[in-house]
């Protein structure tokens, strides 16, 4: 009788041991997993944030190549021209246009041009 009850004590604290032991195992498992999610999610955002960047950098150098353009000599151009030659919405190249520091016209909606070549302490028509 008594080595059938001391039996089951010893199966009760290998029972208890070994759920502990799972669980811990069980936490690690569930950490361990958040972090290569967090991880794999914040480097996914950064391999699309640099390919969207470079994109963004092609486009803004073709803009500014056509604002340059010397075939337009008074240096404006229509966002419709430049949103079809860049492949972008026109919000989009509105956004890339301000970043290369251009501006819309004052005289003729949907004309852009450079501040450095039309500064806004000059009218033109």
């Amino acid at each position: 009788m008594e080595t059938t009850v001391l039996a089951a004590e010893i199966a009760k604290k290998v029972i208890a041991d070994t759920s502990l032991w799972v669980s811990l195992i069980g936490f690690f498992g569930v950490v361990i997993g958040a972090l290569i999610n967090v991880i794999g999610n914040v480097v996914h955002h950064k391999i699309q944030d640099g390919q969207r960047r470079k994109l963004d950098d092609s486009r803004k150098e073709l803009l500014k190549q056509m604002l340059k353009d010397s075939s337009f000599p008074q240096g404006w151009r229509k966002l419709s021209t430049l949103s079809r030659v860049v492949g972008t919405d026109d919000e989009t190249t509105k956004r890339l246009l301000f970043e290369i520091d251009a501006r819309g016209s004052e005289k003729d909606d949907g004309m852009w041009g450079l501040i450095e070549r039309h500064p806004l302490t000059k009218s033109y028509e």
